[in-house]
């Protein structure tokens, strides 16, 4: 029976191999130490009357004890519900409510938040501090952790099918929904994984993004867990450190998202560390511009993007090394026992090179959204498809290629145009830091696309510039009709554009 008490397995197999590497405040531990840590989290869960299908929430940054909480759900049977950190108490307040959670693990940096949930959240019935208590009341998590007998607790597997995590989606277009991950799912990940992505035991991954998203849970931790390699454990995003621990370090495989990508190559470290051990860097989470794995090319390194979503797991398609040169801007063909359709509206196959949205089916798939009927059935159909809603088109030779959110797409005068492909050719002017386009309402040709741009210096991207460097790459059509300069873009812990939030600001702007 599959069951996802990863860490307890590979800590039965390899117990003395480094696991985990913590860069802040530094620390190294064995799968042994690591697994012993998650079992006393399990027996602190029991201690405080948190059972099989109970559900704890976490609100930390990243740090070990994270990875105490998520691997004591697969040990226990509870149900761990990760907050993101940016969201404040009236936006946390409707997730612990919806979740049912009992419990909530915090650090001393939320202690504000924490205080503004206590009102808030009343079916909170444990608030565990995870270092400084916020209140006098609350139990320390290291205190009970430090008297808890490790010899005592009885392992006993989950079914398959038994939710490990409730990971609530970012809400970029509407309020967030809650998917449950089964066992089954992340167990697969992990298998999956490590075999189509050709993962090994001597792998070391820095995780460097938010522990409470998909991808830094799942994308890596998992796998790397499965065949028993190192993760090393950044506190938070800082292009200097992150080059200097991969060189430190040797690292093997790194994962991130297009910006983040783009930041670590304008760091002057990116230049001059040793890069010598690294064998591949993957990117996902959005829309990767090929000039960005250029640039990691010329480098000499293996770069190569992928696709995921939390819903189908965040690892859903593969590649060579050759294949990620000469299909640059593919995100590969689906992982091993992964179905992928590209439909059209009606639900018709399309043929090869049209776009279409993916829909995906396999033992990757989420069981659904928490206390979301409609939503589940809107998304999750009967046969096992699931649709993710983000379009794509397949080449001859069956390698994938994003195009975007079926939701983000503009429809100018009757014809489709995918707000990606223009970003990504907006990306690559040397004036421009960052940019991302959406579609308006407009009298004449229905929609037409509005371009926001962060600049590198003020006046370095000016619109006539933009409309020329566009005009050599794109179509007329394409072409955005207005430039709204922005000193930084609303994005998500993880990366991703908040467009919603861009077009209401426009739209708003324009007294609409």
């Amino acid at each position: 029976m599959i069951s996802a008490d990863v860490l307890g397995e590979r800590a039965r197999l390899t117990p003395e191999a480094t696991a985990l590497v913590v860069v802040d405040p530094p620390a190294r531990l064995t799968y042994r130490e690591l697994d012993e840590r998650a079992v006393r989290c399990a027996l602190v869960w029991r201690r405080l009357g948190i059972g099989r299908g109970d559900r704890v929430a976490i609100l930390a940054r990243n740090r070990i004890e994270y990875l105490d909480a998520f691997f004591a759900a697969g040990k226990s049977g509870a149900i761990l519900v990760p907050l993101g950190t940016r969201l404040t108490a009236i936006e946390l307040a409707p997730i612990l409510a919806d979740s049912g959670a009992r419990a909530v693990l915090y650090d001393g940096s939320f202690g504000e938040t924490v205080d503004a949930l206590r009102t808030r959240a009343p079916g909170v019935e444990t608030w565990l501090a995870l270092d400084a208590p916020g209140a006098p009341a609350d139990p320390c998590y290291a205190e009970l952790a430090a008297t808890a007998d490790p010899a005592g607790f009885e392992r006993r597997r989950c079914g398959p099918e038994d939710v490990y995590c409730l990971l609530y989606t970012s809400g970029t277009t509407g309020r967030p929904k809650g998917v449950m991950i089964p066992h089954r799912q992340i167990a697969w990940n992990g298998y999956n994984t490590v075999c189509s992505w050709q993962l090994r035991a001597d792998d070391v991954s820095p995780i460097f993004t938010p522990l409470y998203h998909a991808g830094g849970l799942l994308a890596f931790l998992g796998p790397i867990f499965t065949v028993g390699g190192t993760i090393v454990l950044h506190r938070g995003f800082d292009p200097a450190e992150i080059w200097r621990t991969v060189e430190r370090e040797r690292a093997t495989v790194v994962l991130g998202v297009p910006t983040i990508w783009k930041l670590l190559a304008e760091a002057p470290e990116f230049e001059t560390a040793d890069l010598s051990s690294l064998r591949a860097l993957y990117s996902g989470g959005a829309p990767l511009p090929t000039w960005i794995a250029e640039r990691y090319q010329r480098r000499g390194l293996v770069f190569k993007q992928g696709f995921g979503m939390t819903e189908v797991g965040v690892n859903c398609f593969a590649m060579t090394v050759g294949d990620s040169v000469r299909k640059l801007g593919s995100i590969g063909v689906p992982m091993m026992h992964t179905d992928v359709r590209l439909v059209d509206g009606e639900g018709r196959d399309v043929s090869a090179s049209e776009v279409g949205e993916m829909w995906f089916r396999g033992p990757h798939v989420s069981l659904g959204y928490w206390n979301r009927p409609d939503a589940t059935a809107e998304s999750y159909l009967p046969d096992g498809w699931f649709r993710s809603g983000d379009l794509a088109r397949r080449d001859e030779d069956g390698f994938f290629y994003i195009a975007g959110r079926a939701k983000d797409v503009i429809i100018s005068g009757g014809v489709n145009v995918y707000p990606a492909e223009i970003e990504s050719v907006l990306l690559a002017h040397p004036g421009v830091r960052d940019a991302a386009v959406v579609g308006v309402e407009h009298p004449k040709w229905g929609e037409v696309g509005i371009a926001f741009v962060v600049e590198i210096e003020a006046g370095s991207a000016a619109p006539e510039a933009l409309d020329g460097f566009l005009a050599q790459r794109l179509a007329r059509y394409k072409l955005p009709k207005e430039y709204v300069y922005l000193d930084e873009l609303p994005r998500t812990a993880y990366g991703k554009v908040i467009k919603g939030e861009l077009r209401s600001s426009y739209l708003a702007g324009r007294g609409e």
